[in-house]
């Protein structure tokens, strides 16, 4: 009798750093379920994302390549080489069921990439029609609401609540829809199934019965740094636009919420878990739970990620697999986004087949260099790029040719720029990493940015001053019936209603003019002035 062959399943969260697991060692967190697979599958403590953004580390996944070849950067918007062979695209054609629940970030919207079925849940979809989570949204009388995954123009960062109750929620319909495929396919095939989270990505909109789970959880401070940090880390500063008097409650608050978010999607991982119980595939499916990128949470005043720094760049990264991962074990080494891929195609013992050398290799082989990491991001003065072997970590910035070397043993937080505080006795530690990030960056990276031994030097990174968040919902403009469309709730009512019951958050102590800026309608800056707030 022919062996049955493994299923793959990604649990995927969009933005959640690596500290965020309490059988990780948090203790302050509530993630009962992702606790269950630390125990029973293995924990790799040194997971970085290639590149700490949403799109490129998606497409580092899909195809196993970086951006040199896959051509995401940074956030761009262009569809990628159709000719690359992808994941989802190589298991269906080797007899495999794709098939992808939630947030996928592909560019155009339903560009499939080869899985046979998409149920999308994006942040801020075009046309509902081509939003699978909008339409049903819709179908539950909940069509109304403009902001579904929470007011990011004016409220990105700040707490605030979800307006949509927790039985409908983004994560919660990820999980039931995930557990509705595992359900009906019941094992009749090898299935592939990627169930992508938006959360916790901001803005922090969790349902009320999720929003005070961490009001007296001793959740840690913000890393503060000791010497000077990058104008790409000055630049992130921008994205915290806190009223000013109120940045620390506002973050305490803001970092209650994002840990909220994990736990409710600990919740719906739960409800998959026992779906592959009852069905009997629990054992027979390779199970990972990753991220794209952390978050740095207000970590050395900076918040977002595209950034080289661990609170944006490394990330949780839990296999199961029984018989071939030992339960309740840790890993040491080095693996990042590009070896799930690789780690796939071993398990399926499907070739790779595409002409091109991949990055990453299977975490069940042994011929990838893993003393190592390499991370990337940007383009022109935007790039970065960075080296962590075991103990430092060095990043170089084409902006301006600034250079960070950090103690990641003694000084993990990375606090202290060696090479501000004493750059003479760490000159061999930043030769020997800046000699082995050049031929990374040589082969892996953009064109034309490292050559031999050295690297481009170009002019400083200009700073840029605090901006609200400029996008607002698109699908309402687009909705064709007039009564329909003006059945639309009020924008000025829905960002009201996500801040009333967020005592720390002063609606008319934010910088209105400067959202009026970003294109606020007149009448909803009124209304909330108006507002007895």
């Amino acid at each position: 009798m022919k062996e049955k062959r493994p299923n793959f399943l990604i649990l995927f969260a969009d933005q959640q750093r690596y500290d965020t697991i309490n059988a990780c060692g948090n203790k302050h967190m509530i993630t009962p379920n992702l606790d269950r697979l630390v125990n029973e599958g293995c924990h790799f403590k040194n997971a970085y994302t290639p590149n700490p953004v949403c799109v490129p580390a998606r497409h580092n996944l899909i195809t196993g390549l970086t951006a040199r070849h896959h051509g995401y950067s940074q956030n761009n918007q262009h569809p990628v080489d159709h000719l690359l062979p992808t994941l989802p695209r190589i298991l269906s054609d080797n007899g495999y069921d794709a098939r992808a629940v939630g947030k996928m970030h592909f560019q155009p919207a339903r560009r499939h990439n080869g899985f046979n079925k998409m149920e999308l849940m994006e942040e801020i979809p075009e046309f509902r029609e081509d939003d699978e989570y909008a339409m049903y949204l819709k179908e539950v009388g909940l069509g109304n609401i403009q902001n579904i995954h929470g007011v990011r123009n004016l409220l990105y960062m700040l707490p605030q609540r979800s307006l949509i109750p927790e039985e409908h929620h983004g994560s919660t319909w990820v999980g039931d829809r995930s557990v509705e495929y595992i359900k009906a396919n019941a094992g009749k095939r090898p299935f592939f199934l990627w169930s992508s989270w938006i959360a916790p990505h901001p803005p922090f909109d969790v349902p009320g019965s999720f929003s005070n789970l961490y009001n007296d959880a001793e959740i840690p401070e913000p890393i503060q740094s000791k010497t000077s940090i990058s104008a790409a880390a000055q630049s992130s500063k921008r994205h915290g636009d806190f009223p000013e008097g109120k940045e620390e409650e506002n973050i305490r608050r803001m970092r209650q919420l994002y840990c909220s978010a994990i736990s409710l999607i600990d919740k719906n991982i739960g409800k998959i878990l026992d779906a592959l119980e009852e069905t009997g595939e629990i054992d027979n499916t390779f199970i990972i739970f990753v991220s794209d990128h952390g978050e740095m949470l207000g970590d050395h005043g900076c918040f977002q990620k595209m950034l080289p720094y661990d609170s944006c760049a490394k990330i949780p990264f839990i296999v199961r697999y029984p018989g071939k991962v030992k339960a309740g074990s840790v890993r040491e080494e080095f693996v990042d986004i590009n070896d799930i891929l690789p780690t796939f195609l071993d398990l399926a013992e499907i070739d790779y087949p595409g002409p091109l050398e991949l990055p990453g290799e299977s975490i069940f082989k042994d011929g990838k260099d893993r003393s190592h990491q390499y991370m990337e991001y940007g383009s022109s003065v935007n790039r970065w790029c960075s080296m962590r072997d075991v103990q430092y970590k060095f990043n170089y910035f084409y902006a301006g040719g600034r250079e960070e070397l950090f103690d990641m043993k003694n000084d993990p937080c990375e606090s202290v720029n060696l090479l501000e505080s004493e750059p003479e006795r760490y000159r061999k530690e930043r030769d020997a990493l800046h000699n082995v990030l050049c031929k990374y960056e040589s082969k892996w990276g953009l064109k034309n940015y490292a050559f031999g031994n050295s690297m481009l030097k170009l002019e400083k990174l200009k700073q840029q001053s605090a901006r609200k968040n400029g996008q607002f919902p698109i699908f309402p403009e687009n909705i064709t019936d007039e009564k329909e469309k003006n059945a639309m709730n009020d924008f000025g009512d829905e960002v009201i209603e996500a801040t009333k019951d967020e005592s720390v958050v002063s609606l008319r102590k934010l910088n209105l003019s400067d959202w009026a800026a970003n294109g606020a309608p007149e009448k909803v800056i009124q209304k909330i002035k108006n507002e007895k707030l």
